[in-house]
């Protein structure tokens, strides 16, 4: 099931009579796990963007020596 936006996550977690049922205990485990796991990955995501910036930034450093202008321009 292709899951693409919010309702239909909604749809796909309340779909219950296509899965086995579990244990109300087993399943907050389940939730738990699985949010722990997205928020390592999003750790893991922001490390990548600030090693990223940092490469980016001393190019820019570099460039501006070498006399060439740079705009930034900030994006919010």
């Amino acid at each position: 099931m292709e899951i693409n936006n919010k309702d239909n996550l909604e749809k796909a977690l309340s779909e219950q009579s296509e899965q086995p049922k579990i244990s109300k205990e087993e399943e907050i485990g389940f939730h738990k796990g699985a949010l722990n796991t997205l928020v390592n990955e999003r750790n893991e995501l922001f490390k990548l963007i600030q090693n990223v910036e940092a490469v980016m930034q001393a190019h820019i450093k570099r460039l501006e020596e070498l006399g060439v202008k740079i705009n930034q321009e900030k994006k919010e």
